[in-house]
């Protein structure tokens, strides 16, 4: 699908990407911005007829190698960066997005939707001058985006204390084991999202550092020279945004091992219950399988006590355990 946006008379007009002019017809003027979102074969064959410039294929934003990302060809910049998308749904993930500028257009090729486009395009409806220019729009687009992330990470936050707080609150209380099993689990959860979230937010600032490094070490770039002040104002986000993401893998890894921690705690009491139970009931169990056995010639089977003795021997040699147990500290 195709998407062009283009600025008229102070007003912002959105609509499909316009064929390449017919021979000694005169030429249409460039939209600004053209959004392909998983483009057919025609529709890039199209957009590269019009702004005369060749496409990445899908196979090729995959790449991963820098040189492979970020070049230049002609007076064209191409920068790939992968870009998350659907941390409101629960289940995150990255998609490659190119942003191709131009001197007068700026098409941006991707097979997924980020939040941060439906915003961008949202607030260009109210505020054209938005999408006056191919590198205000491109700038434009990686604020959002980075404000998004921001967004995303202070969730992140929230949900990452909220959830260790509960679980260690169960792990203090005097609950039954499975309300305190239900926390844990819920905690790992949580925190098993958390480190998903922000593994891929990282990837997200990282790809975008590296275009602001690029696009800065481009002298005959594309960027207007008013706009410069934005990239130093983004390079700065990103360098403390990445952090921040930073700072939460370490305590994600840190709460994972406390979690951890517990739930080794919880399984060893358990073990430690059945482990003296057993103890306790082996002196017992010899007892009743000596009497069990089927000799001719034992004189306590012909006692008159002998049973009630046996009952009691039996009681005896599993309290004792339990006492000697509970004086050295073990239970």
């Amino acid at each position: 699908m195709i998407t062009t946006y283009r600025v008229e008379g102070g007003r912002l007009i959105v609509g499909e990407a316009p064929h390449p002019p017919s021979e000694g017809a005169a030429a249409a003027p460039l939209p600004v911005w053209i959004d392909l979102l998983q483009p057919t074969w025609q529709e890039e064959r199209m957009v590269e007829r019009l702004i005369g410039v060749e496409l990445p294929t899908r196979e090729e934003q995959q790449e991963i190698e820098a040189s492979s990302r970020l070049y230049r060809e002609g007076e064209a910049l191409f920068l790939t960066t992968p870009v998350m998308h659907g941390a409101d749904t629960g289940e995150p993930g990255t998609a490659a997005i190119t942003f191709v500028l131009t001197a007068q257009t700026l098409v941006t090729v991707r097979h997924a939707t980020p939040r941060a486009f439906g915003i961008y395009a949202a607030r260009a409806a109210k505020n054209a001058s938005l999408v006056a220019t191919a590198d205000g729009v491109m700038l434009g687009l990686f604020e959002q985006v980075v404000d998004r992330l921001a967004d995303v990470l202070e969730r992140i936050t929230a949900d990452m204390d909220r959830s260790s707080a509960a679980a260690f609150r169960a792990a203090r209380s005097s609950e039954p084991a499975s309300t305190k099993n239900a926390a844990l689990k819920e905690a790992l959860i949580t925190l098993g999202r958390v480190g998903d979230a922000t593994a891929r937010a990282n990837e997200t600032l990282l790809g975008l550092a590296r275009i602001m490094a690029f696009i800065t070490a481009e002298k005959d770039s594309a960027i207007r020279k008013e706009n410069k002040p934005r990239i130093k104002t983004l390079a700065r986000d990103l360098r403390s945004l990445q952090e921040h993401a930073k700072f939460l893998n370490e305590k994600a890894t840190f709460l994972l091992d406390a979690v951890l921690g517990v739930i080794n705690i919880e399984q060893t009491a358990v073990i430690k219950t059945f482990s003296v139970v057993a103890v306790a009931l082996m002196p017992p169990t010899l007892i009743a399988s000596i009497y069990g056995m089927n000799f001719e010639h034992m004189p306590e089977l012909g006692w008159s006590v002998g049973y009630p003795l046996s009952l009691v021997a039996m009681v005896v040699s599993a309290v004792l355990p339990v006492i000697y147990f509970r004086r050295k500290g073990w239970l």
